[in-house]
């Protein structure tokens, strides 16, 4: 199924391909890829909003998720009833809000696929409001980017690593 990725914002210049890649290896690690998935990407004001209607955080953010089915188990994937059913959801990232929060050593890239794959595991039932969670979503991530790692060369780290919280 598809991966679409919608660039929203001109705050920050956004190259989808290398995104899209990576996306797709990842996808096809978590087994996902007969499942739709848009990502969105958003400048601060728009995360801002979403997030202030969504979760009453009247923030900018890394990454929010919305996903398609609900109440999925932690790595649990979708039984679709039928051909619509084949969505995982939505994941918009506030492209603005991680631009300004990457290291100097970092590259932005790098940083958007960390993010985009804890927003894609928070679709698949991933979240991290208590400690069991957050370990789980942790092993989840990186084993994902270690996988991604040795097929591509990039060396990522989860996003969630030192994260523990009941936030994105």
């Amino acid at each position: 199924m598809s991966l679409v990725i919608r660039n929203l914002q001109r705050a920050v210049p956004v190259r989808r391909v290398p995104l899209r890649r990576r996306m797709e290896v990842v996808r096809d690690v978590l087994g996902v890829q007969k499942f739709d998935l848009g990502i969105v990407c958003v400048d601060n004001r728009s995360i801002q909003h979403i997030n202030r209607i969504y979760r009453k955080r009247n923030v900018p953010t890394d990454v929010l998720s919305f996903p398609f089915h609900e109440n999925l188990k932690a790595g649990e994937l979708p039984q679709p009833g039928c051909l619509d059913d084949c969505n995982l959801g939505d994941i918009f990232l506030g492209v603005e809000y991680i631009f300004q929060q990457c290291k100097e050593n970092e590259d932005y890239y790098d940083i958007l696929t960390v993010t985009a794959t804890h927003g894609l595991c928070h679709l698949l039932g991933f979240t991290h409001s208590s400690e069991t969670e957050w370990q789980e979503m942790y092993r989840q991530e990186q084993q994902v980017l270690e996988e991604l790692m040795r097929r591509t060369g990039t060396r990522l780290q989860p996003l969630s690593r030192g994260l523990f919280c009941s936030g994105s």
